[in-house]
């Protein structure tokens, strides 16, 4: 991504999360914050002296951060002139307002015919949602993830991370790379619609065919998976949770033999998947005492031997010291000089060969590199950069 500039309007996750691996990938991303900052500098546990949280931190690295008030005039005529020096804008505020500031997709392509913009919303640019607010767990709840999460007979549940917001993310970005090869191809400038409840609805599979031809509507069922068996975790003798998954055919030989259960192989009905979704609560009993007899390193022992897919259930503090983590750089560590401090960071993702990704830098402060990209992007002068800064339009 090295030579694309990226422009970031926005807040929270969803745009800062998709402009974030553009910059792992070395896309030149300015950032702009309000005067007050990013909201997510407050969420979660802050850095003792710089007080910002530590996932804006993770969140905004290889970013230049600058501080513009959008709401005024005078920031937006800003943002509008750096808009026709990018490559991409990556947006997250609600349908029309970036349009009630004369800066929305239109009146930017104005000024520049090749600009591609990336907008991130709840509901998405058209339709008849498109004005409300739209977050996350909304996305999820609408889009069909938590009526499938918990368990029989009990709540919705909400996966243990914004999943909404960063699945939406990652379309952001193969909509972004999608536009950016088709302008390469002479195709001009893009508008990409990220929809987040689109962005989950995505992920259910086959839930709508089957509801279409069927009428069946998929339930919550726990760790158990719909279509297959057995799938699932168990607590060990040890008190640890061990995720297994022999719903293969050829897999299931080899897991039953593991485990001590060799008759089970010339079961007929436990030789194929639908058989074993049968007899499905029965299998996970059987499976359920066998890790009850077993400590994490005993099973996992048996299951990897017998090329059975398995893992511990881990916590931050597991992933954080896990060798095969570390050797891919999975966790990674990175000198902030700003504070003098190492901390760590999740790595960048995918790995590529030839062309890695890498964390560049990390800044902090709201507003450090305003002047700076005014500057550099505007050719604005020092006097007119503390005229904005006196006028509270920068920070």
């Amino acid at each position: 991504m090295s030579g694309i500039t990226v422009l970031e309007l926005g807040s929270l996750i969803a745009a800062p999360f998709a402009t974030r691996l553009l910059g792992d990938f070395g896309a030149r991303v300015i950032k702009v914050e309000g005067l007050q900052g990013d909201p997510l500098r407050q969420w979660g546990a802050p850095h003792p002296d710089k007080g910002t949280s530590y996932w804006s931190l993770v969140q905004s690295r290889n970013k230049e951060l600058v501080a513009i008030d959008l709401h005024k005039p005078e920031g937006a005529a800003l943002v509008r002139k750096l808009a026709e020096s990018v490559d991409i804008v990556v947006e997250n505020f609600r349908p029309g307002r970036l349009e009630e500031w004369g800066i929305g997709f239109q009146q930017l392509k104005d000024a520049n015919p090749d600009l591609i913009m990336v907008s991130i919303s709840g509901y998405g640019q058209t339709g008849p949602y498109r004005h409300r607010p739209g977050f996350g767990n909304i996305a999820e709840s609408m889009g069909g993830l938590r009526a499938v999460t918990g368990y029989e007979n009990g709540e919705p549940l909400r996966v243990g991370v914004s999943l909404g917001d960063q699945v939406a993310s990652l379309y952001a970005v193969v909509g972004a790379l999608l536009a950016l090869q088709a302008r390469r191809q002479g195709g001009g400038g893009e508008h990409v619609d990220v929809a987040l409840t689109e962005a989950v609805f995505s992920l259910t599979e086959a839930a709508l065919t089957e509801y279409d031809v069927t009428g069946n509507i998929p339930q919550r069922a726990g760790n158990r998976l719909h279509r297959a068996a057995p799938s699932g975790v168990w607590k060990t003798k040890d008190e640890g949770w061990i995720a297994i998954g022999a719903n293969g055919d050829s897999i299931f030989s080899r897991f039953a033999q593991a485990i001590g259960h060799p008759e089970w192989r010339d079961d007929a009905e436990l030789q194929t998947n639908a058989g074993r979704v049968k007899r499905v609560e029965w299998l996970e009993q059987e499976i359920g005492q066998w890790a009850a007899s077993q400590t994490m390193e005993e099973a996992m022992a048996a299951l990897v031997a017998a090329e059975v897919p398995a893992g511990p259930v881990y916590t931050i503090r597991e992933i954080a010291s896990d060798p095969h983590f570390k050797e891919r750089g999975a966790v990674t560590s990175f000198s902030w000089e700003e504070a003098d401090e190492i901390i760590a960071m999740p790595g960048v993702v995918p790995k590529l060969n030839e062309h890695p990704g890498s964390i560049r830098f990390v800044h902090e402060a709201i507003g450090q590199d305003t002047a700076r990209v005014l500057s550099e992007i505007l050719a604005l002068s020092d006097s007119d950069i503390e005229q904005l800064r006196q006028d509270g339009v920068i920070r």
